[in-house]
């Protein structure tokens, strides 16, 4: 016996509402108008007191301020990666002696400013010049760039090597029993399985590592290395002008921007397996 099915017709879509005005949102909006207001004057002073002579002769002091901000970045990033490896084992490992040192070296580096860092190893060590020529390293610790690289070299060490350690740890302990169950040797296990889950995981903390060791990286100026912000001192000081400072402004944002979509687009290539 068939019975007839009664169709239900379709609900129609509610209307859409309109977001009340709240004190909160008024406030919000006058917020983002008064940055557009200030946006607007800098812009306009920025045309107004353009100063050809200032662009022709400092213009070339920026650019190599530039080069060497990439530079610092960029080698204590990557010293900074394979650095980091070891300590985050140790930070997994099950021998107190290696964790206890790891966690000290990961808590120091990440609770105290990278300024005071590079003060210590800069100036700090300097004061034991007599020991450190004694084992023939002084070559080492009389530069500031060096000083420089090392300081930033072990503080983001210290970042990326729990950035490492919770992505490892972030993967599903089914993974590796699920591997083992298969008679996967555990650096197979390690470099097929696990690691490359990690880094997904780790990749947009990764990006936020690199953008801040870039804001970050100015610091050096003070142990006399010239990179972007050193040069912007440098200009200031001649011409005690104001715009000199907002130019390197522009420069840190037009390099974090730029980071900024390139890492988005290589995070949107490496996970479009796991988009629906």
């Amino acid at each position: 016996m068939s019975h007839a099915l009664d169709l239900i017709p379709p609900r129609p879509a509610p209307p859409v509402v309109a977001p009340a005005m709240t004190p909160a949102r008024a406030l919000g909006y006058g917020a983002l108008g008064l940055w557009l207001l200030l946006g607007i004057a800098l812009a306009y002073m920025m045309v107004a007191g353009w100063d050809t002579d200032k662009f022709v002769k400092y213009g070339p002091r920026y650019l190599q301020g530039l080069g060497t901000t990439l530079a610092l970045v960029a080698s204590s990033i990557t010293l900074g990666a394979l650095l980091s490896v070891p300590i985050a084992y140790a930070r997994m490992s099950k021998n107190i002696a290696l964790n206890t040192i790891a966690y000290a070296y990961v808590y120091v580096f990440r609770g105290t400013p990278m300024l005071a860092q590079i003060y210590l190893i800069y100036y700090g060590l300097g004061s034991f010049r007599a020991e450190i020529e004694a084992v023939g390293l002084w070559w080492f610790f009389r530069e500031a760039w060096y000083c420089a690289i090392l300081a930033m070299t072990m503080n983001t060490a210290a970042y990326q090597a729990e950035i490492l350690r919770g992505a490892i740890q972030s993967v599903p302990r089914g993974q590796t029993e699920g591997a083992n169950s298969l008679g996967l040797p555990t650096s197979i296990t390690f470099w097929k399985i696990i690691l490359p889950q990690a880094l997904i995981v780790a990749l947009r903390p990764y990006g936020n590592e690199i953008i801040l060791m870039i804001k970050g990286s100015a610091v050096v100026a003070v142990v006399t290395v010239l990179d972007l912000m050193g040069q912007t001192r440098y200009a200031f000081s001649r011409t005690f002008d104001y715009q000199t400072y907002l130019w390197a402004a522009i420069f840190y944002l037009a390099i974090v921007e730029l980071l900024r979509n390139t890492w988005a687009a290589l995070e949107a290539r490496l996970t479009r397996h796991l988009k629906r």
